[in-house]
């Protein structure tokens, strides 16, 4: 279940990133950031999506790692646009709070994952 609620807030924190990309490409005419933003902030889900079909425990702990270094660095990526100013505050702390229960989740899945090796 818990498995399950990871997919779900990672599918809808990429449709947040997607959007917010639309958003800084046609509003704020930035687009090398917000396309860093975008590969790192989808890529969390899809890594979580591929692990669910993973062929071994290890292959699901290899994925599901790979999600947390994607939400590590969309992490970095938001930072960078709001003190850059592209992000405002309000739309800064927003996804850096949906940002950090993926983190959380990720976190605590891994760790479980490896004390089980």
């Amino acid at each position: 279940m818990e498995h399950r609620t990871v997919m779900e807030k990672s599918l809808d924190f990429a449709v947040r990133i997607v959007n917010v990309h639309k958003y800084l490409a046609s509003s704020k005419k930035e687009y090398i950031l917000s396309k860093q933003l975008l590969r790192a902030g989808t890529g969390i889900g899809a890594n979580i999506a591929e692990a669910q079909r993973g062929q071994s425990t290890a292959d699901f702990a290899a994925k599901m790692s790979v999600a947390l270094k994607e939400c590590s660095e969309t992490e970095y990526w938001l930072r960078l646009l709001y003190r850059t100013e592209y992000l405002s505050q309000k739309q800064y702390d927003s996804l850096y709070k949906d940002m950090q229960e993926l983190l959380k989740m990720l976190t605590a899945i891994c760790k479980q994952v490896n004390d089980k090796k």
